[in-house]
């Protein structure tokens, strides 16, 4: 037995250890069985041949363009053609690699080669390049190994990685309109504070009157962006420094994903689109006959929300404590009554996946419907918030002449 350092990634975070197994493959299986997604397994006394393999190209991967998802989306439907057509995996890989357009994916599948070779198991080959293939993916390959349905797995890594792409084309377009007015206003502001109220708080004061609240509140603010503006945006700057740091951090992560289901307009669709993921995976795991313990420690790994991953754990809990699905989902309190109908009917029927297949199709449906909207939406908030800095703006400025053109009309 061989002693294997490992690093991994479970539902509360990356994790680190040591394990002893007969291969890098055994421990992966051991590790899969904890409920833990390795990264990187190696022997403590390496292969030579492999340190020599693993020596590093130039230009270095952070120098290389990033993969993009177009990229991934073309790679998953050809593999799921060659695999589907009965090439072998190597063979399918060597021929993605001569064909891949850029850089970074040619030399990662390359790596991805050489790992398969040394007898790791593809899944762990991809988790070992976790900038590329993400959590989900990684999970959805390590599904089919299990039950001997790469190709159906890629097809259905294809359409997701499609349906991801399209909500980001949505999110783009529906929030492109609003970033502008945002942007506009900002500058606006700016241009006020610094350079107009300035000017016309100079003319203000020589009226040795008391100025309304409005103008007083310009002023105001001008004064302090003045004279603090560089403090401001060093805080800004540290703030976002500090937020990122924070969300980084296992506890962070999840209470920012859970920060993110509860927003106004942006929760709703995070919500649905994360329980699309959720019953995708799940329906996808249980129809290729994995057991519903491990079906569900896999999903907690595809549902990308740190704090959905943590309860679907607590419902692995629940169904090994002897809870059905139903009874675990509920205690959660994360799923909406249409999930827990359609597990309800699963549960009487024997067809859990295909109701879950619906309720993916459901949610992915109404995410697409919630996107196109989104600007609408975000429309009303905005006129709202220029209303009132308008109004602001005209009292502040207007006010202070219309006293002045009454005391110069008495006269």
């Amino acid at each position: 037995m061989m002693r294997f350092a490992y690093t991994g990634r479970t539902a509360a975070g990356p994790v680190r250890g040591e394990l002893e197994g007969a291969s890098a493959g055994a421990v992966a299986d051991a590790l899969l069985a904890r409920g833990v997604t390795p990264l990187t397994i190696e022997a403590d006394r390496p292969d030579p041949d492999a340190a020599t393999l693993a020596m590093p190209s130039w230009p270095p991967q952070w120098l290389q363009p990033r993969v993009k998802t177009t990229d991934l989306l073309l790679f998953s439907r050809q593999l799921h053609t060659l695999l589907r057509s009965g090439v072998p995996i190597l063979r399918a890989l060597a021929g993605l690699q001569d064909s891949a357009t850029g850089e970074r994916m040619r030399s990662t599948l390359g790596e991805v080669r050489r790992s398969l070779e040394s007898g790791i198991e593809l899944s762990m080959s991809f988790a070992q390049h976790a900038s590329v293939f993400n959590g989900f993916y990684v999970a959805m390959v390590r599904v089919g190994e299990m039950t001997g349905r790469l190709d159906e797995v890629f097809m259905s890594l294809f359409r997701h990685l499609e349906f991801e792409l399209y909500m980001q084309q949505q999110v783009k377009s529906a929030l492109r309109y609003p970033a502008f007015v945002v942007a506009a206003m900002v500058a606006a502001i700016a241009v006020i504070n610094v350079m107009v109220v300035p000017a016309f708080a100079t003319v203000f004061r020589s009226f040795n009157a008391e100025l309304p609240w409005a103008t007083q509140l310009l002023i105001g603010a001008s004064n302090f962006t003045l004279r603090y503006g560089w403090l401001l945006a060093l805080a800004a700057v540290a703030g976002g420094i500090a937020l990122k740091v924070w969300v980084d951090t296992p506890p962070g992560r999840e209470a920012w994903d859970r920060f993110r289901l509860r927003l106004p307009l942006a929760g709703r669709i995070v919500k649905k689109a994360t329980l699309a993921r959720f019953a995708r995976s799940f329906a996808l795991a249980l129809k290729s006959g994995v057991p519903i313990e491990r079906a569900l420690s896999v999903t907690a790994h595809t549902v990308d929300n740190r704090h959905i991953a943590h309860k679907v754990e607590q419902m692995r809990e629940a169904v090994e404590r002897g809870e059905t699905i139903l009874r675990a989902a509920a205690a959660s309190g994360e799923f909406t009554p249409v999930v827990l109908q359609m597990i309800a009917v699963g549960e009487e029927t024997g067809a859990v996946d295909e109701l879950l297949d619906e309720v993916a199709e459901l949610y992915s449906n109404d995410v697409q419907y919630e996107l196109k909207t989104l600007a609408q939406q975000i429309e009303p908030v905005l006129i709202v918030f220029m209303g009132v800095l308008v109004l602001v703006l005209a009292l502040g400025v207007f006010l202070p002449m219309w006293d002045l053109g009454r005391v110069a009309f008495k006269r």
